[in-house]
């Protein structure tokens, strides 16, 4: 198949145009910076589309041929609610329009997130349910990105992973890195559920619905396993630092909104984007964000090869690989 992909030269859709181009797909790669994604992608690169999701024009000529259409680029981080919308809402409206626009397009792949269906109950991971809605502005932009995709006449899968993990990630590298200094930071008092992705888990996942469909459905790639919050920090501090007990770094409860009202400042008087903004506190009290990926495996097949543990040594092995760690 010809296959557009956006984000194609980002954290997991640098995974996905790897795996696509290993089954001998021909991938059209929408990228701002061609540089980089000849940089990244070496001898073989895919063919490039100059531009980025915010150009209808740049869209219009990237759709054409185009069979099918995997969309991850969007903001994890921005400096207002109004920059989160501008490309998780408009961009994926934009890209909607240029592939009915071409007619050739019968298939429409997006990536969209956990946080667009909100948290969930303790125990009771998210299946086919919508959840309790957004509680973040990046989750209610990336709600609104569904509500486009969803206006589409060509087949569409709406994918929400929860959090992403692996080589070539950068915000875990954090967590990482803390954990090789023996330290363990926690929101609350650790007891938050949690599911996760391995990377090329996730590609693989984006991959099934691409070749085999999944028309009109909202799938929740994950790991089976669930972890707490302070499982997964002891697990990380395993991966990055072997043998060595990490010191817990505990932030209660009631000093999580005023901690990140100070992050949240000091990033907005340097005029930069955080994951650590004010908005951020209602995902990181909520008691659970779990997914079950039930319905993605009966209706492709997909599992997570991946187990936790094991995904963590791997990416703990790149990041010192890299010269990250």
């Amino acid at each position: 198949m010809r296959i557009l992909v956006t984000g194609g030269t980002g954290f997991v859709g640098s995974h996905l145009v790897e795996a696509l181009l290993g089954r001998g797909h021909a991938v059209v790669c929408l990228a701002r910076d061609p540089a980089k994604a000849a940089r990244l992608f070496g001898e073989r690169a895919p063919k490039l589309a100059a531009g980025d999701i915010l150009d209808a024009e740049a869209l219009r000529r990237a759709c054409e041929g185009v069979e099918a259409v995997a969309h991850l680029a969007g903001l994890t981080a921005a400096r207002s609610r109004a920059e989160f919308f501008r490309v998780n809402w408009e961009g994926t409206r934009a890209l909607v329009d240029a592939a009915a626009a071409r007619g050739e397009v019968r298939r429409f792949v997006h990536v969209s997130s956990l946080a667009a269906a909100g948290p969930a109950p303790r125990g009771v991971p998210l299946g086919d349910g919508e959840g309790s809605g957004p509680v973040s502005h990046y989750g209610a932009s990336k709600r609104a990105g569904e509500e486009a995709v969803r206006r589409l006449a060509a087949e569409w899968t709406i994918l929400r992973p929860p959090a992403v993990y692996g080589p070539r990630d950068r915000e875990f590298l954090r967590l990482f890195r803390a954990a090789a200094w023996g330290l363990a930071p926690l929101f609350g008092d650790g007891s938050q559920e949690l599911s996760l992705v391995y990377a090329t888990d996730l590609a693989e996942a984006v991959v099934r619905c691409v070749e085999a469909g999944a028309p009109g459905a909202v799938l929740y790639p994950a790991h089976e396993e669930i972890v707490t919050a302070r499982e997964l920090a002891l697990e990380i501090a395993s991966a990055a630092a072997p043998g060595r007990a990490p010191r817990l770094l505990r932030v209660p409860r009631s000093a999580v909104r005023p901690l990140l009202w100070l992050t949240g400042g000091a990033a907005r008087i340097a005029g930069r984007a955080t994951l650590l903004s004010p908005d951020k506190a209602g995902e990181l009290l909520a008691e659970a964000w779990t997914c079950s990926p039930g319905t993605l495996t009966a209706r492709t097949g997909w599992r997570a090869r991946t187990g936790l543990r094991e995904g963590l040594a791997r990416t703990a092995g790149w990041y010192r690989a890299a010269g990250w760690l």
